[in-house]
């Protein structure tokens, strides 16, 4: 009976996984991996891994010559060193389109509570005073511009649910050729979304290319009340850069779901920010998002073991079941 770690997680209980595996002969191991260490002694033998945030390194992968596939339950795999699984054959899957509509929703929700200053009057209000100016300024959603970097699954919905919303969008995506840009999207440059965008809303993977991409001085040439929107992953944007941003005037509004290192620390800058909105990396939830999400995680591994391939591949490589 082959064997699979699930290596680590945080559901409140994980039936789904274990009838998956069960129902296909899959010995399922448990452990909660924090680090290296934890993941090599708990994978000793393990034919493949199942996780959400466990390291996956060089070292690990060099110690464990029985692995031959780690799956991660999510889209981004940058836990994962996927050029050391390379150099050693292990497969590296993902689950890369679970949750897109609840993304770019979720998105499209928080560029709107910042636009309109339904946090900051929920505040006042609760604090009694009551008055539509008590929040400042509201500019009207269809005379702007919203601006999205990065055009993949989620960056493309957000603008077809926008797109009605707002008077224009304009997205920088230098991976897609013209043809894959929709017709009711702009194609601008990364500076030009920037200068040209009332909302900027962030649909990028985290890679060497992208981890502090968003900075002081594309945020410098934004337009002054702008707005910025973070769903993809926390450590693409220079967070106090943008705290700077706020308190210049620059942004009337940072609304973000992930942040580079979570949960935020109680009583931190960005935690009591009053033009700050955050939600707790949630933006991939909903009930049936979660539990397609982990099927698909963990499908991975049963189809790997059958066929010698997994559904999703992220990194193809040669270890057989």
């Amino acid at each position: 009976m082959p064997r699979i770690l699930f290596a680590d997680n945080d559901f409140p209980d994980i039936a789904l996984e274990r009838e998956l595996f069960a129902r296909h002969g899959i010995e399922l191991d448990v452990a909660q991996c924090r680090t290296e260490d934890d993941v090599i002694r708990a994978a000793k033998g393990a034919r493949g891994m199942l996780l959400q945030y466990a390291p996956i390194t060089e070292r690990v992968v060099a110690s464990l010559p029985e692995l031959g596939i780690v799956s991660r339950i999510g889209a981004g795999y940058d836990t994962i060193d996927t050029a050391a699984c390379a150099r050693h054959g292990v497969w590296v899957a993902n689950s890369p389109d679970y949750g897109v509509g609840e993304v770019a929703t979720h998105a499209l929700a928080m560029a709107l509570a910042s636009v309109r200053n339904i946090v900051a009057w929920h505040r006042d209000v609760t604090a009694g005073r009551w008055h539509y100016t008590s929040a400042g300024p509201v500019k009207r959603a269809s005379d702007l511009t919203l601006g999205i970097v990065g055009l993949g699954r989620i960056g493309k919905r957000m603008a077809h649910v926008s797109r009605n919303l707002f008077r224009r969008v304009v997205a920088c995506d230098p991976y897609l050729i013209d043809g894959d840009f929709p017709a009711y999207v702009e194609r601008a440059n990364l500076e030009e979304v920037f200068a040209q965008s009332d909302i900027v809303s962030l649909h990028v993977p985290l890679t060497a290319e992208t981890r502090g991409m968003i900075g002081a001085r594309l945020l410098a040439g934004m337009r002054h009340g702008s707005h910025l929107v973070n769903t993809s992953r926390g450590a693409v944007l220079d967070v106090d850069a943008a705290l700077d941003a706020l308190d210049r005037g620059t942004l009337a509004g940072l609304a973000l779901d992930v942040l580079p290192v979570e949960p935020v620390a109680a009583g931190s800058r960005l935690a009591v920010h009053p033009r700050a909105i955050l939600t707790p990396h949630s933006a991939f939830y909903s009930v049936e998002s979660e539990r397609e999400l982990r099927r698909k995680a963990a499908q991975n591994l049963v189809t790997w073991l059958a066929t010698g391939r997994p559904d999703y591949v992220v990194t193809a490589g040669t270890r057989k079941p």
